[in-house]
């Protein structure tokens, strides 16, 4: 089953989202890379970041959303192109073929099946000597997820959405192990952030824009209202908010920077 992304409703809380990256390149110590490449780079407002750290650097976005790319090509000074993880990881890639100083991915890799088998791929196309840093995240047995799953699995709505995309992730020390076996210095590591959000339903509108989004789009039209309400009314209970208008959403996220031996 396909989906399409909407990167305006994915940039809704693009400052929260964001936080993630900034502490995971900050762990990057690449002093002067030739190329670096973000894995999955969405909309291309965070790739925007990797060259103003990285200036002399080629850059380039990857992502496998064609919408996504459409508004990251708006950004200038960065090469963009649609492709596959799976396909771009293979031992004869489509994208960019020359070795990768900084490869990064932000919140991709839980959208790929059994993707611990990717990492020695993802890791052939970077230099000796170069980083390949990660970031996703973990927080599936979170209301936010479990509530989504829960009623996805009740009809009438569960034999629309049975083979809709759902992410997972792995504990880090899972990650750490696979990158180590492969020769790797690896840092690995986990924080809950916990983010501030206010407006209407907005623990669904953060939803919506990423875990939720298959399974909405599964949904035919003459149902998919009554699963958001039914959806939204469970969530405000989930994260009830303060006197304020303010809802807390705890956000588990899983860090992974490796260094390639050299």
């Amino acid at each position: 089953m396909t989906h399409t992304w909407d990167p305006d409703r994915y940039l809704q809380y693009a400052d929260e989202r964001g936080r993630p990256f900034v502490d995971l390149i900050g762990r990057i110590d690449a002093a002067a890379p030739a190329t670096v490449v973000d894995l999955g780079c969405g909309p291309g407002n965070l790739t925007r970041l990797l060259k103003e750290r990285w200036p002399d650097a080629r850059v380039a976005g990857v992502d496998s959303s064609p919408e996504m790319i459409e508004k990251a090509s708006a950004i200038d000074g960065i090469a963009w192109e649609v492709a596959d993880l799976r396909t771009w990881a293979a031992p004869d890639p489509v994208a960019l073929r020359a070795p990768i100083d900084v490869l990064v991915s932000n919140a991709t890799l839980q959208w790929v099946p059994e993707h611990l088998d990717l990492l020695p791929g993802l890791l052939d196309r970077v230099a000796p000597g170069g980083w390949f840093a990660f970031q996703v995240p973990g927080n599936f047995d979170e209301p936010s997820h479990t509530t989504r799953t829960e009623l996805a699995s009740q009809e009438p709505y569960a034999e629309h959405v049975r083979d809709a995309r759902v992410p997972t992730s792995h504990g880090p020390a899972d990650y750490a192990r696979v990158l180590l076996d492969l020769g790797c210095e690896v840092d690995a590591w986990e924080t809950t952030y916990l983010h501030v959000l206010t407006g209407d339903d907005p623990v669904f509108t953060w939803v919506s824009g990423t875990g939720a989004r298959p399974t909405l789009q599964a949904l035919p039209d003459g149902l998919r209202p009554r699963f958001e309400e039914e959806f939204k009314a469970r969530l405000r209970e989930a994260y009830p908010a303060d006197s304020a208008g303010r809802v807390i959403l705890p956000f588990r996220r899983i860090f992974v920077v490796a260094r390639k031996p050299a």
